[in-house]
């Protein structure tokens, strides 16, 4: 059974959401201000992860990561190589 599961942070003054489809296959679909900028599929349960660039000036690209566990998967944001995984809060739609 497909189930969809949402996920929102602000960052840098830039909005980044987060749709995260489980099932069989995986999908994890990222929005920065609304347009539509990373997507990854994987078999199963195994980790998505995707690199998005945020318009900033000059431009930076963050990581988005969605890891399935029981019940409702994790979604982080990965600012920077070595920074704190940042927490992406789920959201009900």
């Amino acid at each position: 059974m497909r189930r969809r599961h949402h996920f929102h942070i602000d960052h840098l003054g830039h909005s980044v959401t987060a749709t995260v489809e489980t099932g069989r296959r995986s999908v994890l679909e990222v929005l920065v201000d609304g347009k539509e900028t990373g997507y990854a599929t994987a078999a199963g349960d195994r980790p998505l992860t995707t690199a998005v660039e945020l318009p900033t000036e000059p431009p930076r690209t963050v990581t988005v990561r969605a890891v399935h566990g029981p019940g409702v998967p994790r979604c982080l944001l990965l600012p920077d190589e070595g920074a704190e995984p940042l927490v992406m809060a789920p959201r009900a739609y």
